[in-house]
Formats: structure tokens, sequence, C-alpha cells
């Protein structure tokens, strides 16, 4: 009698065990869903963008926009979040990356990253 409790419990332990793992995969899978990452090209200048939910941060190369030089350029990265509407922008974090090529080629590029 005992041994068929000792398996029952075992048995009820290891469909605990499966189900836990199976909700922890199911949540991982839909954090991942959360985040997106994108890339734009121009000539030889490469930006890499990761899109994902938070407070509404631009940032390029770890700089806020509002740093990047020169002004002129800066206006041509802000025409897409202009088009859509800062609202859409609000909950999102953005953070490009970009290498390669000019300066005005790596403000192209990463204008299409975010568009």
């Amino acid at each position: 009698l005992q041994t068929i409790l000792s398996c029952s419990r075992t048995l009820r332990y290891q469909r605990r065990v499966r189900e836990q793992e199976k909700n922890r995969l199911k949540y991982s899978m839909e954090s991942r869903k959360r985040a997106v990452q994108v890339f734009g090209r121009k000539k030889t200048a490469t930006a890499v963008a990761h899109i994902k939910a938070g407070k509404g941060l631009l940032k390029i190369n770890g700089r806020p926009l509002s740093v990047l030089k020169p002004e002129m350029l800066r206006v041509k990265i802000e025409e897409p979040i202009r088009l859509l509407g800062k609202a859409r922008f609000a909950e999102v974090d953005i953070r490009v990356r970009v290498n390669g090529g000019g300066k005005t080629a790596q403000i192209y590029a990463i204008r299409q990253a975010i568009s």
C-alpha cells in the first residue's frame, strides 16, 4: 500500500513539475515577443535597432538623441517619429547601434532602422 501511495505522489510531483516548466516556457516566449530587432543600411553604414516596451527612450550608441550632432541631421532621425506621432513611441524604448560609413550615411541608416 505504501508503494502505491509513494508512486502516486511521485506521479503528482512529476506532473506539477511539467506544468511549471510549461508555464515558465510560455512566459519566456511571451517576453521574447515583446522585443524586436531591426536594421537599416545606407552605403556601408549599418544601424541595428532594438525595440522593446519601455518609457519612450531613444538612444543611439548609448547616448540620447538630444546630444547627436549635427543638428540638421538630427531632424532626419526624428522624421519617422514625427510622422507617426510621438504618442506611438511613448511606450517603447529604442536603442540603436550604428557603425561604418560616414556621419550622413549613419544618420540615414538609423532613420531606416527606426521606420
